[in-house]
């Protein structure tokens, strides 16, 4: 596949598209976007100590602005900083801040080089938007070839305000994932496809998704070795061999160019691959966060806005929050954006009842959380610890309020 000669020095300069330059030029993951709209089997999306090393885990969640100012401020430690990439801890095209942080980057560091990891749901409708803010790299992680893998790897679906699970929701997102690829190719961005080998998942299908994605106009393709995480579906289950990972690249290496020198960074990576700097400047006062999990104050590390934001409140009688987490028959579901607010949808926790028969009670929470997962705020009557730290765990502020469902709303800071 040939390079369009715009980006030929921005690729020779992005440490995880050329395996030359990752020893020369740093990247800075900002972890700008804690919203997902799917549950992986594999992932538990939590703000974490920097001594724990994955996707999915940052020590501080950022606005744009306080994004922008960070960028500044590592520049300065930094002075071979070429790219800036936005891998989460959730999908950064969930989240609208990410699009906020790009055009805030592309005005001020218009030589640094932006970059986006998605599972690629949101993409065919985010891939032009994309291109107009600069980006030309684009990762997109695709762990099935099919709906029967995808059910298998795939907890559930966030599509069109419906929470799928099962061969539908992976139907979907298999599609939407070969479009966006298809839609950024043709746009002149360059794809990387990530896989997540899963022995006894979806190891023997990858050959057929490096295929697949190639086809679509991926431009180079990276195995990634499964990493088992307490508290998800798969946490009993095995991560491949070295020689496995290897061999399985080398067999794939006839179809498409192969990654051999990922590290599987944080959400708030910073540095060469090989020497993740995070810790170094979690602290230094443009988050929320201290280096070390939370902050102490503040909406676990997510610095609201005024008056723009998505807000679920436990009301039965539809006019007070009048219910408990545990106990709420019905969330409303309310977008506010300075004046203007607006009723979205209702969610039903008793639609899960036939899902989650026989499982504990903490799986029931988090998937009453999934179906609340686009929203930043959860207001209850009142709530316990876990589901407490459950929805804080996934980057959203918990109001316990008694007050008016409309009046809430508005008085959210």
């Amino acid at each position: 596949m040939s390079v369009n000669p715009e980006l030929e020095k921005a690729l020779q300069e992005h440490p995880c598209y050329s395996e030359a330059a990752h020893t020369a030029y740093a990247r800075m993951h900002i972890p700008v976007a804690p919203k997902c709209n799917i549950q992986c089997n594999f992932c538990n999306r939590k703000f974490d100590c920097s001594n724990e090393s994955r996707p999915g885990v940052t020590s501080e969640v950022l606005t744009p602005e306080q994004a922008a100012a960070k960028i500044a401020y590592v520049r300065e430690h930094v002075p071979n900083l070429k790219v800036i990439g936005i891998a989460g801890p959730g999908d950064p095209l969930a989240n609208e801040e990410t699009f906020e942080t790009l055009a805030l980057v592309k005005e001020r560091f218009p030589d640094l080089t932006l970059c986006i990891s998605t599972n690629g749901l949101a993409l065919p409708d985010s891939a032009e938007r994309l291109y107009g803010l600069g980006v030309r790299f684009v990762t997109v992680t695709v762990n099935a070839p099919d709906e029967e893998t995808g059910a298998e790897v795939y907890g559930s679906v966030i599509w069109e305000g419906r929470r799928l699970t099962g061969r539908e929701g992976a139907r979907i997102l298999l599609s939407r994932q070969m479009e966006g690829i298809e839609k950024c190719a043709a746009l002149g961005m360059l794809v990387k496809v990530n896989i997540v080998m899963i022995p006894g998942k979806n190891a023997d299908r990858i050959p057929e998704i490096v295929k697949m994605a190639k086809a679509k106009g991926a431009y180079i393709v990276n195995i990634l070795p499964f990493i088992p995480v307490k508290g998800t579906a798969f946490e009993n289950l095995r991560p491949p061999t070295a020689e496995e990972r290897k061999a399985l690249m080398d067999l794939c290496s006839a179809d498409a160019r192969m990654m051999r020198h990922c590290r599987q960074c944080r959400a708030d990576a910073v540095g060469l691959l090989g020497e993740d700097r995070s810790a170094e400047f979690a602290g230094c006062g443009y988050g929320s966060g201290n280096g070390c999990g939370p902050a102490e104050t503040g909406p676990n590390m997510v610095s609201f806005r005024t008056g723009k934001y998505v807000i679920a409140l436990a009301s039965e009688n539809g006019r007070n929050v009048d219910s408990g987490f545990g106990s709420a028959s019905r969330f409303l579901v309310y977008s506010a954006d300075g004046p203007d607010i607006r009723f979205l949808r209702e969610v039903r926790p008793a639609d899960l009842a036939k899902e989650v028969a026989g499982r504990s009670h903490k799986e029931h929470v988090e998937e009453i959380v999934t179906l609340l997962d686009d929203c930043d705020i959860i207001a209850v009557k009142e709530i316990g610890d876990m589901p407490r730290a459950v929805i804080e765990g996934r980057g959203k502020r918990v109001i316990v309020t008694d007050g008016g469902v409309r009046e809430t709303v508005s008085s959210v800071r």
